[in-house]
């Protein structure tokens, strides 16, 4: 079973992985990765702007491609939208399966293709000005390999 969600508000990462990890009890390991607004270097705010009618269905699409690649017991994919400030959560990718192999695959591969496919534009403010972020180099060479 897969649990996909796109919201706006702050989430408790704890809480979500608590409620995970209750659901999935057969799980021998269970993977999560949190995406945070980075504090210091002078970041006011985080803003990620999305095209609605596309971005849950390619994100459901993307849980999908997860369930079909690996052996999993569940799938956690909780994504904001909106303006964050710095510390508050971003994404929570969580995986569970009987063996940690598949769990920390599937999380990796998930937020590979969460970063580099993203159906998000994300701005920085900084000294009061907001400025555009495009994706790294890094973020294209991450994604290729799972090709």
């Amino acid at each position: 079973m897969s649990d996909v969600r796109l919201i706006t508000a702050a989430f408790d990462a704890g809480e979500e992985m608590r409620a995970f990890t209750a659901a999935h009890p057969q799980a021998g390991g269970i993977v999560s990765f949190l995406g945070q607004v980075r504090e210091g270097g002078g970041c006011e705010a985080l803003e990620l702007r999305h095209y609605d009618p596309l971005t849950l269905p390619a994100m459901r699409d993307l849980a999908a491609q997860v369930r079909e690649r690996w052996a999993l017991d569940g799938l956690l994919v909780i994504h904001r939208s909106g303006v964050m400030l710095p510390t508050e959560p971003i994404v929570l990718v969580a995986a569970a399966a009987r063996h940690r192999r598949d769990a920390f695959a599937a999380a990796d591969f998930a937020m590979d293709h969460l970063k580099s496919e993203s159906w998000f534009w994300k701005r920085e403010k900084t000294g009061g000005e907001w400025r555009w972020i495009e994706p790294r180099t890094q973020d294209f060479e991450d994604i290729a390999r799972w090709a």
